[in-house]
């Protein structure tokens, strides 16, 4: 990433002085970088509102009731992990924070739930399928209410920045189905080559 980060700029100023436009550049940069600016303080408030809503509805029990609910689903997709296990504990959680959109709630209990799936399997050097099946349910990141694609369509300009909801969770939903499958057909074929 650091790579890609220094290399764009540089490409940038080397195209726009073989093509004569370091001034339309420099102007650019100056101008973006104040709106750069402008979105992130139009967003701040925004996401201040969703994050402390969803702080309330985890200090409400939303959350370990989400949890509960998703367990029998934990158990069925994590095969090995013994049920009632501090492990299901965290992974419920974990998915239930990013369903709720409590991203910072979640990245702790993620890296928990990494934590015991590794000393459960006895995992010290490569991930398990059941590790990389919890950071494909993390990637693909379930969420009712997408807070921070609604904050940027408000700061946009959008009238409604939640019509995009039904939309939201057909295509998370379609691709978390997607990303388990794939992630179960490619244990399976490393089981049978031997390989991790």
């Amino acid at each position: 990433m650091k790579v890609i980060l220094v290399v764009i700029p540089i490409i940038s100023l080397i195209f726009a002085a073989v093509n004569g436009k370091m001034s339309e550049l420099s102007s650019s940069i100056i101008s973006k970088s104040g709106e750069a600016v402008e979105l992130v303080i139009s967003l701040c408030g925004i996401m201040c509102f969703w994050c402390g809503l969803m702080r309330v509805a985890e200090r409400a029990g939303l959350t370990e009731k989400l949890a509960r609910l998703l367990s029998p689903v934990v158990c069925a997709l994590f095969r090995g992990v013994p049920k009632g296990s501090k492990a299901v504990g965290l992974i419920t959680m974990n998915l239930a924070a990013n369903i709720l959109g409590l991203g910072n709630a979640s990245t702790p209990l993620g890296i928990a739930a990494m934590r015991e799936l590794s000393e459960i399997e006895h995992a010290q050097e490569h991930a398990t399928d059941n590790m990389i099946l919890l950071a494909v349910l993390n990637t693909a990141s379930l969420q009712i209410i997408p807070a921070t694609a609604a904050a940027l369509r408000t700061a946009n300009g959008a009238e409604n920045p939640f019509d995009i909801l039904p939309c939201v969770w057909i295509v998370s939903v379609y691709a978390a189905i997607v990303a388990v499958i794939a992630a179960k057909i490619m244990g399976r074929i490393s089981r049978k080559r031997g390989e991790h």
